[in-house]
C-alpha cells in the first residue's frame, strides 16, 4: 500500500524522533545508515519532510535534523504518508486500476475497502512520538 519512498520516510522520521527524544540532532549520513537507505535517496526524502514541516533541518557545525517536542506529540503518521504518497492513498485501488470506485469496483474493492479504512485510522491515530518510544523501549525495531 505504501511506496518504498514512504516506508523510508517513516523510518527516517522515527529515527529522527528518537534522537530528538534523546536531546540530539542527527546527520543525513547517520540517518541513512540506521535505516538502511542510500544517502542520496534519503536526502531527497528528508528535503520533502522539511518542506512539509514534519522535521527541521538546522544548518551549521551543530546542525542536523530534529523534531521539536510539541511536534513529536502532535504529528501523526498520516502526515508523513500524505506528504510522500499523497492524499489519493485514501482511495487508491489495491490492484492499481485508475477507474475503480464504489460504482465501478475491481474484483477486490469491497473486501479491501474495510482494510484500507482501518489502515487510514491507524495512520491518523498514531503519533511520531509513539512510534519512536517503541524503538526507545525496545518493544519495536527500526531495521
Amino acid at each position: 500500500m505504501l511506496s518504498k519512498t514512504c516506508e523510508y520516510g517513516i523510518r527516517a522520521t522515527i529515527f529522527i524522533a528518537l534522537q530528538s527524544i534523546l536531546g540530539k540532532r542527527t546527520s543525513l549520513k547517520y540517518i541513512s545508515k540506521e535505516i538502511d537507505s542510500p544517502e542520496a535517496f534519503t536526502a531527497k526524502i528528508l528535503q520533502k519532510l522539511v518542506k512539509e514541516k514534519i522535521i527541521e533541518s538546522i544548518k551549521g557545525a551543530n546542525g542536523g535534523f530534529e523534531i521539536s517536542q510539541p511536534k513529536l506529540k502532535s504529528t501523526k503518521l498520516s502526515e508523513i504518508v500524505y506528504a510522500i504518497d499523497g492524499y489519493d492513498i485514501r482511495n487508491r485501488c489495491m490492484l492499481g486500476l485508475p477507474h475503480c470506485s464504489p460504482d465501478n469496483p475491481c474484483s477486490v474493492h469491497n473486501k479491501y475497502k474495510p482494510v484500507r479504512d482501518e489502515l487510514i485510522t491507524l495512520f491518523t491515530d498514531t503519533t511520531i512520538e509513539e512510534m519512536a518510544l517503541g524503538i526507545k523501549d525496545k518493544s519495536a525495531i527500526l531495521k
